[in-house]
């Protein structure tokens, strides 16, 4: 069972993806161990122990410059690199991100998402990182013993994504339950209040990040890119609302409700 999910640079399908459990490893560089590729996910990994390899196609990017290694529900990084420092930031927080100086093994890195960036050459390249399977139990044991019942469907509600959700089902929540799902754009001018700096690309991002979140199957690969799009919302929808996974009292991260809104 997969833990983390490496997103390759400019990454447009989820097969291009990278899905490795705990104790498994991605290396990355500008070539991939076992030969040449022109970027992306090279063959390997998968199994208990495996190696998957990204490539990053830049001449500022060491041959080998680094490692991912899922831990559990975390990841730690490697910066096999003689002399750039890797910055790992968490793209929801406040400036919130880690440094990795040159050398360093196994930095643990404790966001749920999170982008890595390296310098290369007067270049800032990156790729993300996400961390989807955060464990959760109940804090209430009533005194039984034994490993806790791992919830469903583990949301964080102080997440941009949640809000994004909140957003996306912002509508059937306040008594209409036919009503179309928001347009990107619309779902764009809802969260401006909350979240001044949302833009379209941060919008379709945590789209995809749900998706995945959520266990939902992706849609077909030959569909067009719109269709994708307004597929793996209706989906999402109607999982949360199905199973409760936002509620109305929930639309407080949205904050007030727009003009003319049903409450």
């Amino acid at each position: 069972m997969y833990s983390i999910i490496v997103v390759p640079p400019s990454c447009g399908s989820v097969s291009e993806q990278l899905r490795i459990g705990a104790g498994e490893r991605i290396e990355f560089g500008r070539a991939c161990t076992g030969g040449a590729h022109s970027g992306g996910a090279c063959p390997g990994g998968g199994g208990s122990g495996g190696r998957g390899r990204l490539t990053i196609a830049h001449a500022g990017v060491p041959r080998v410059a680094g490692e991912i290694t899922a831990h559990r529900t975390f990841w730690l990084l490697s910066n096999l690199s003689e002399d750039q420092t890797y910055v790992v930031e968490n793209p929801e927080g406040a400036g919130e991100h880690v440094k990795v100086a040159p050398g360093r093994v196994d930095a643990p890195v404790p966001f749920e998402m999170s982008r890595v960036t390296l310098p290369a050459a007067g270049d800032l390249l990156s790729f993300d990182v996400w961390a989807p399977r955060h464990a959760f139990r109940s804090v209430a044991r009533h005194g039984l013993e034994g490993a806790g019942t791992v919830p469903a469907f583990a949301l964080d509600r102080t997440k941009r994504y949640f809000a994004v959700l909140a957003a996306l089902c912002e509508r059937r929540l306040r008594g209409e339950p036919r009503a179309p799902l928001p347009a990107v754009e619309e779902l764009v001018d809802r969260l401006r209040p909350s979240w001044p700096k949302v833009s379209r690309s941060a919008v379709y991002w945590n789209i995809d990040y749900l998706a995945v979140k959520l266990r939902l199957r992706p849609g077909p690969a030959t569909a067009e890119p719109g269709t994708r799009t307004h597929g793996k919302k209706e989906s999402l929808a109607s999982l949360a609302l199905r199973f409760d996974l936002v509620r109305e009292d929930d639309l407080v991260v949205l904050g007030p409700a727009p003009s003319g809104a049903k409450r």
